[in-house]
């Protein structure tokens, strides 16, 4: 039998909390009731809503304890002065208690997907831990970490904000033996002001690095300089890599084609040749692509085994994953949902992606780019050209932001504006014929993923009525 993630013992040592009743976590950490599984620890945070409001239906799904700022009816609980503070101290004691190599990583895009990519490669060769979805903010780093196994070898850390400094006090929470900044690009801008903000916050990564650790950092970005200056800052004996197409990056896209919707890319890692096969296409998959493998052979393993174990990659729910879906008139599209988040360059590299699927008519819909600050409707017009680069059979575009880019497309172009995802949905539906390529992207407040989600459920409708064609055939024959 596994030895217990956390015992309320020791968690009261840790938080200066005392404990009503003994208990053992038997399973994980949980915020959140309708995720929780029986042996878990609930953690009552008060953030949107106030988790003492659920401890109650914890306990009914079976949560070994709770842990409390106030004590809620029956049921073992740790009751602490901070439940927040609680579960930092919880997270930092599990950081203590575990050998883990442990990578960390943040960017104006690229982060969930490097981290994915990292997730995929470690737990190939060994028990390996990972922020699930994107828990990155306040609250999911600390949570990531309460929940990291004792036995833990590797584990890899999304590290996001919101506003200025957000980072600095997660890395020092996770301290990284490597750090990695995907990309500075527009992403937060509305928080922050300028691109020179948001790169001297990503850098803030580095604040908790462990001593001799490694940064790696994006080759060809124009705030590369900046980025390594504060790394060394930041950690004085740390080594510096990087990735990219420049010469001089450490892992080196060398070549990059693709077939359908797999990617074969090429990578000269310190002079040693690898290929990497992923089930998803853009130029900015092989940038993601040569920095997972680079940063996992810092790890202790060989850049060969680490490519070997990325190989047959393929994005989560709405990271730009290709679908094949059935159409109720007959025929089938590809759905590509990048619509988990937006912002001007990751627009672009998808536009850029789409632009390399040779068959089939190339539709796009495109929901608003928020939280970019000033500059906003300037950059929702700057998306026309990169637009119209794809020859796009039809445009729809839905949020009052996308406007900008609305009366910025040539007017040859086929397009369809509304005022959010909702009224999309008929004028695409109909639009849609077999052989199409559909990219659908957009912030996550957009809804553009719901778009996606209808389309689905449109597919599903659809071959759920063959398949009782079907059975009404073969029962007449």
């Amino acid at each position: 039998m596994n030895a217990p993630l956390w015992i309320s013992s020791d968690i009261a040592l840790i938080t200066g909390g005392r404990a009503t009743d003994p208990f053992s976590v038997t399973g994980s950490v949980s915020i959140d009731t309708r995720s929780l599984k029986p042996g878990d620890l609930f953690v009552a945070l008060t953030d949107q809503r106030d988790g003492h409001d659920f401890v109650e239906a914890a306990f009914a799904a079976g949560a070994a304890g709770a842990l409390v700022s106030r004590q809620v009816g029956l049921g073992p609980q740790l009751v602490a002065d901070d439940v927040q503070e609680a579960l930092e101290q919880m997270g930092v004691a599990a950081r203590v208690r575990c050998g883990a190599h442990r990578t960390a990583v943040t960017g104006s895009a690229g982060k969930t997907s490097v981290k994915e990519m990292l997730a995929q490669i470690y737990r190939a060769f060994g028990p390996a831990h990972w922020n699930v979805k994107s828990f990155n903010n306040h609250w999911g780093v600390p949570l990531t970490l309460a929940r990291m196994p004792e036995d833990t070898t590797r584990a890899v850390f999304e590290i996001g904000m919101s506003t200025p400094g957000e980072i600095a006090p997660r890395s020092q929470m996770v301290r990284p033996h490597t750090g990695i900044v995907t990309c500075v690009a527009g992403a937060h801008l509305e928080g922050l002001g300028s691109l020179s903000a948001v790169a001297h916050e990503k850098a803030d990564i580095f604040t908790g690095m462990e001593a001799g650790g490694t940064f790696i950092l994006p080759a060809d970005d124009e705030f590369f300089d900046y980025l390594a200056g504060r790394a060394r800052r930041f950690c004085p004996t740390g080594n510096l890599e990087s990735f990219g197409r420049s010469a001089n990056a450490t892992a080196r896209i060398v070549g990059y084609e693709t077939d359908g919707n797999e990617s074969r890319i090429q990578l000269d890692i310190v002079g040693k040749p690898v290929l990497v096969t992923i089930n998803a296409v853009g130029e900015h998959w092989a940038m993601n692509a040569a920095a997972a493998v680079l940063a996992a052979s810092q790890s202790g393993l060989s850049v060969e085994d680490c490519a070997e174990a990325l190989s047959g990659y393929t994005p989560p729910p709405g990271r730009g994953a290709a679908e094949q879906l059935t159409l109720p008139q007959g025929g089938h599209i590809t759905l590509i949902d990048d619509a988990y988040n937006a912002n001007p360059a990751s627009m672009k590299a998808s536009l850029a992606a789409l632009s390399r699927r040779g068959s089939g008519r190339r539709l796009i819909a495109l929901g608003e780019m928020l939280e970019i600050g000033e500059t906003s409707d300037a950059e929702h017009a700057a998306l026309a050209d990169p637009v119209a680069d794809t020859g796009p059979a039809a445009i729809f575009l839905a949020g009052d932001k996308m406007t900008h880019l609305s009366d910025a497309l040539p007017p040859q172009l086929e397009q369809t504006w509304t005022r959010n995802w909702e009224e999309l949905w008929n004028p695409l539906q109909n639009a849609l014929r077999d052989g199409d390529v559909l990219l659908i992207k957009g912030s996550n407040a957009s809804g553009m993923a719901k778009l996606a989600d209808r389309i689905r459920q449109w597919s599903d409708s659809a071959m759920g009525k063959m398949e009782r064609g079907a059975e009404g055939a073969a029962e007449v024959g």
